[in-house]
């Protein structure tokens, strides 16, 4: 595997297991559910599934990532297919940061977010394509 993509794909993952870690403390550490009436119950759930599948998914797909490149038991449609989710998974993050961004009340963190983003996203991104086009890929 191209040195490249294992730097880059680390560092995308090495980020990604770290802001999903992270993230399942946010609700707590913003007071998301101060904002909302309390008798919303279902709304509640419904913000605590999605914060803790989204956070375990950045885990998990951190994860897979490192175990794919690293391992070297993965063929290379597996780890071209895992980076493809990868790379739509924060590339849709990154358009939403764009489109209705977070952190507004702060331009610090809302454009911090959207260079963390962009960063992570260049990491997977680049690793991707490096793969893909690869005409005698050594895994």
């Amino acid at each position: 595997m191209n040195i490249l993509v294992k730097i880059l794909t680390a560092i995308g993952s090495i980020a990604s297991i770290a802001f999903g870690t992270w993230h399942f403390f946010v609700p707590r550490l913003w007071k998301w559910y101060s904002y909302i009436d309390p008798n919303a119950t279902e709304l509640i759930v419904a913000i605590r599934a999605i914060n803790v599948f989204f956070s375990l998914s950045l885990i998990l797909f951190g994860i897979l990532n490192i175990f794919f490149l690293f391992g070297n038991l993965a063929n290379r449609f597996a780890v071209i297919a895992l980076l493809a989710a990868t790379c739509i998974l924060w590339l849709t993050r990154l358009v939403f940061q764009l489109i209705y961004p977070q952190g507004s009340i702060n331009p610090l963190l809302q454009y911090g977010m959207l260079s963390g983003f962009i960063i992570i996203n260049l990491c997977y991104l680049i690793s991707l394509f490096i793969v893909v086009s690869q005409k005698n890929p050594v895994f």
